[in-house]
């Protein structure tokens, strides 16, 4: 799967494994992709500044500072996807601590090079669309409580901006896109991730989850992300 653009698009690899950067690094070499290497998470954030990578692959064990932590320095400088990769056995928890740490997935090893180079791919591409969507849009709604402006990227709960991960601010946006239109978890998946994620269903309903307990005054019993059972969910516009 070459991956072909007028840009050479620059991976950042960040592992304290060599064997594994050289193995990453020569599989992206034969795809069209440029990597740049960080062994550790604060020379991951130099590389960020220096060489504007245009997307991250961070290892999530890694010695003074783990995968998470080094996801939280890159977002303070920069809104690049990161993919996190992890040998660890998969957990709920550990999906929403990568969420709370910005990543914009979590991935579990062992990755083999195809499908990774598949994730690298839609990631890029879902960035590029992104980017590409930075025209002014007039998705806009506003109550007492929350408010959601596309046009200033803006979020705000209760009076208070709020900060969320570019992942969850296309999730909701997509969601007020739509509004009190149900939304199945494979439309959300294709819209949001990718086709490569049709069966990721657990992102979404981890993801909504997440979500609510940021803009909801009750994430037990919300008023704007509703769950029509069975079916998918929506965001409903007459609160």
């Amino acid at each position: 799967m070459v991956i072909s653009n007028n840009k050479v698009r620059k991976i950042l690899l960040v592992d304290d494994d060599a064997a594994q950067l050289r193995m990453m690094s020569s599989s992206l070499n034969a795809n069209g992709l440029k990597p740049l290497q960080a062994n550790n998470g604060r020379e991951a954030v130099r590389t960020m500044t220096c060489d504007q990578p245009d997307l991250v692959i961070l290892d999530m064990m890694m010695p003074e500072l783990d995968g998470c932590e080094t996801c939280r320095l890159i977002r303070e400088v920069s809104d690049v996807p990161v993919i996190i990769l992890t040998g660890k056995c998969k957990t709920e928890a550990d999906i929403v601590r990568g969420l709370e740490c910005g990543a914009d997935e979590y991935i579990y090893k062992p990755v083999g090079n195809r499908e990774l180079l598949a994730r690298i791919k839609a990631a890029l591409r879902r960035s590029g669309k992104s980017s590409a969507r930075n025209v002014p849009q007039k998705v806009f709604f506003s109550n007492d409580y929350l408010t959601v402006d596309v046009m200033e990227r803006k979020v705000v709960v209760n009076g208070k901006r709020l900060k969320l991960t570019p992942r969850e601010f296309s999730l909701l946006v997509l969601l007020v896109e739509n509004a009190n239109k149900i939304l199945s978890p494979k439309q959300v998946l294709q819209q949001i991730w990718g086709y490569e994620y049709a069966d990721d269903i657990d992102y979404v309903r981890i993801y909504i989850s997440h979500l609510r307990q940021k803009i909801e005054q009750e994430p037990g019993a919300p008023r704007y992300i509703l769950t029509e059972k069975g079916v998918g969910y929506y965001f409903c516009s007459t609160n």
